[in-house]
């Protein structure tokens, strides 16, 4: 099997980004093949984009809802709030067994959904009422190791607060 098709199998993201660098080159040295290289190029490169998407989504998923579970004192929701963080582990599984290269995207990723996240989470619980100054400030000091992002880790109470 050649080395491409076995890039292809072992990490998609990093096969379209290369193969997106491949058309291009092609294109570039007048490759005389009746082909729209570029965009050719471009929705391969989306491919693996599409897969970054992914990843980030769910890092921002799991970020949210850990969050919520650690600063809401919301009861009926949580048992969902943790489903969901399981949930999303899983299809980050899915996505790094597809393309392995985009471990090396995660502490990135946390980094920047975290802020994103924060955002949403300050919202909701104003929209609740129950974002006071002290609430507020523990949302904003929070963080996350990439081992409670992908790991088994919960906040220890998941009980709500009081």
């Amino acid at each position: 099997m050649s080395a491409l098709k076995t890039l292809y199998r072992s990490d998609f993201a990093l096969w379209s980004t290369e193969q997106a660098a491949a058309l291009r080159a092609a294109a570039r040295d007048g490759a005389n093949h009746q082909l729209d290289w570029e965009n050719l190029a471009e929705e391969i490169e989306s491919l693996g984009i599409s897969q970054r998407s992914a990843l980030k989504s769910q890092i921002g998923r799991i970020i949210e809802h850990l969050l919520k579970l650690e600063n809401s004192p919301a009861a009926n929701p949580r048992r969902g709030w943790i489903g969901s963080v399981l949930d999303a582990r899983s299809e980050i599984e899915r996505v790094l067994e597809d393309s392995p290269s985009l471990k090396n995207e995660v502490s990135t990723a946390i980094g920047a959904e975290t802020r994103r996240v924060f955002r949403k989470v300050i919202a909701d619980r104003r929209d609740y009422g129950e974002l006071d100054p002290n609430a507020l400030a523990r949302i904003g000091s929070t963080s996350y190791t990439e081992d409670q992002i992908l790991g088994d880790w919960l906040p220890a109470e998941c009980e709500p607060q009081r």
